[in-house]
């Protein structure tokens, strides 16, 4: 327990998975009065939380009635950690196009759209910091994840842009991006034992690596990253992107 949050707002989304609710239960333990957001029916950790309110993240007005909401009820925002997405799996010549919009929509235009909300406020007070949940697969090509990965590249350059634009403001922006990690998502998309096995060892035939560290992630391993980059422990970095996949893409 420490205190290093305290008296400030955050801001999660995502809340309602397993990364984002580790993410808020990390800041909440660090003092920080978080807002917890998801989609209407999410399970958002209500015990951990001053706030909690559905939001569609894709959805510009829901946007921007949840940050309305959270700097009425809790204060200015001081910290975003944006953790909201969605995982479409096919290979290419049979994904479906709507799963190609639908993880288009929610990873990159709701990226988009919520740190276009909170970084227009933070502007103003010339303070703040925000972190983006992004993905080892923006930067490494995954058989079977064109959808995912090409949403998660422009996350990530977008927000490295919008890092560079908010820095003469004092306000500082970075990826944290994980790779295999113990999640419902997951676990949907690796169901059982040898599935995990085989993502651990790689996978020649879908020329995957494996994880070196030789253990797949806990969300607390990606909410500590979180929040020591939104912290003033990191107050000197920018533009990063912390890789958190045991090594699985030879920090490429």
């Amino acid at each position: 327990m420490n205190s290093e949050f305290a008296g400030r707002v955050a801001l999660v989304t995502g809340a309602g998975g397993d990364i984002g609710r580790a993410i808020a239960a990390t800041l909440a333990a660090g003092g920080a009065r978080v807002a917890a957001s998801d989609l209407d029916g999410m399970p958002l950790p209500s015990d951990l939380a001053a706030l909690t309110r559905p939001c569609d993240v894709s959805d510009a007005g829901a946007v921007e009635a949840l940050i309305d909401a959270v700097e009425r009820e809790l204060g200015p925002i001081d910290h975003l950690a944006h953790a909201a997405g969605v995982l479409r799996v096919a290979d290419t010549v049979d994904l479906a196009e709507d799963d190609w919009d639908h993880c288009m929509r929610v990873n990159a235009r709701g990226t988009f759209l919520v740190t276009r909300a909170v970084t227009r406020r933070m502007a103003g007070r010339r303070r703040g910091s925000l972190v983006v949940i992004g993905s080892n697969a923006a930067t490494a090509p995954r058989a079977g994840m064109a959808a995912y990965a090409a949403s998660k590249a422009a996350v990530h350059q977008q927000v490295r842009c919008l890092a560079l634009e908010l820095a003469p403001l004092g306000i500082r922006c970075n990826l944290v991006s994980p790779g295999s990690t113990d999640t419902a998502m997951q676990r949907a998309f690796a169901p059982t034992e040898a599935h995990r096995a085989r993502i651990l060892r790689g996978d020649p035939d879908r020329f995957r690596l494996g994880v070196p560290v030789g253990r797949i992630a806990r969300p607390e391993d990606v909410a500590e990253s979180v929040a020591f980059l939104l912290s003033d422990r990191a107050r000197h970095i920018i533009l990063h992107d912390l890789r958190v996949d045991g090594g699985a893409t030879l920090d490429m």
